[in-house]
């Protein structure tokens, strides 16, 4: 088997970490000796063993002369857990080979450069592109100080999320909609408007089981945020005696007399009356918030697109017609001649149920 073989293995093991490794990325690992694999592992859970330590215990001794290949370069600094790279080189293991190196610029490149120290042959690049599919959110994070924003929308085959008089359930099926908590388990964060929070008094937690999740541990709660730029959200909303954490994002923290002990309340500058949204993105991501799930109105969504904060766009689209007075998928004002349109790359098209998921990520203009 070539390296590449050996690889999409350690990236088939970083996968099963998909819904537990948050806030840390999804790292998986093979060691292989003269042929044959003699250990593997992926990174679980914040504060257990990494993907390396783990493919090392069940290596043991077979581990010496073996070639490691690991998903993301290994570690160089002492966190929660030990160097990865010191772990490799006491286990004398011969070659490494690492799908990408770390994104975070301060020690990007440092673990390969002490494993070479030490004498061990090694190699990134391999699969790249593909190990860098399992952690948008935290490579962005570390590259730009932002999260990873996806989008996710429910349309009829005419483009339309919402009847005029605001009605939406059910534009889905039901297959769709246990498509989205698997969206919501990978996500560091579910962000909304208060539009929607008044209208809808949404929960914004995972609902799937462990079980639906192929995890053997309770589903991780992501942190639910609120934009909200008068603090019109509701005393009694449903999501703020929920367990977990909620932040709202408010421009005019004068009105706020909230008491709910789960509740941050976090002021931003005002932009043109509306929270600064980029702001509110650069908290999060400072809260180590790598995947941000939106699902919001048109209004905040448009917003976001509009300022080019939207990294990915996932849409279920139901073989349904609303007709032409129903509410669309984005408000954004000023796009009135086609140079203005936002061109999409479309990723996916796969039937989800009855319906048709579809993913994209905007490819903006510079």
């Amino acid at each position: 088997m070539s390296d590449k073989n050996y690889m999409a293995r350690a990236i088939r093991l970083a996968q099963k970490g998909l819904y537990t490794t948050n806030p840390n990325p999804r790292v998986g690992c093979v060691l292989v000796k003269d042929g044959e694999i003699v250990g593997e592992g992926w990174h679980k859970k914040a504060g257990e063993a990494h993907a390396e330590i783990n493919a090392l215990n069940q290596a043991g001794d077979r581990a010496e002369g073996a070639t490691a290949y690991v998903t993301l370069e290994p570690c160089s600094h002492q966190g929660k857990t030990p160097p990865c790279a010191d772990a490799l080189i006491k286990a004398r293991v011969a070659r490494v080979v690492a799908a990408m190196v770390d994104p975070n610029p301060a020690v990007s490149g440092s673990g390969l450069k002490k494993l070479a120290a030490a004498g061990i042959a090694t190699e990134s690049g391999v699969l790249g592109p593909q190990a860098r599919e399992l952690n948008p959110g935290f490579i962005k994070r570390m590259a730009t100080g932002l999260p990873w924003v996806r989008i996710k929308l429910a349309m009829s085959l005419d483009g339309r999320t919402a009847m005029a008089s605001g009605e939406s359930k059910w534009i889905s099926g039901a297959e769709a909609r246990e498509d989205v908590q698997k969206l919501r388990a990978r996500s560091s964060a579910i962000l909304t408007g208060t539009g929607t929070v008044i209208a809808d008094d949404p929960s914004l937690n995972v609902r799937a089981s462990s079980e639906a999740l192929g995890i053997d541990t309770a589903p991780l709660q992501p942190l639910r945020v609120i934009i909200d730029s008068q603090c019109k959200t509701p005393k009694n909303a449903k999501m703020l005696d929920l367990p977990g954490q909620t932040i709202i994002f408010t421009s005019q923290p004068e009105s706020v007399d909230f008491k709910h002990t789960n509740l941050e309340v976090i002021t931003v500058d005002d932009l043109q009356g509306k929270v600064d949204l980029t702001a509110a993105l650069k908290y999060l991501a400072e809260k180590e918030v790598n995947e941000v799930h939106v699902e919001a109105g048109s209004v905040l969504c448009g917003a976001l697109l509009q300022q080019q904060l939207v990294d990915e766009i996932i849409v279920y689209m139901a073989p349904h017609i609303m007709g032409d007075s129903a509410k669309g998928l984005f408000h954004l004002p000023g796009l009135d001649q086609m140079k203005q349109r936002i061109d999409l790359e479309i990723n996916d098209i796969r039937p989800i149920g009855k319906d048709w998921r579809i993913t994209a990520r905007p490819k903006y203009q510079e």
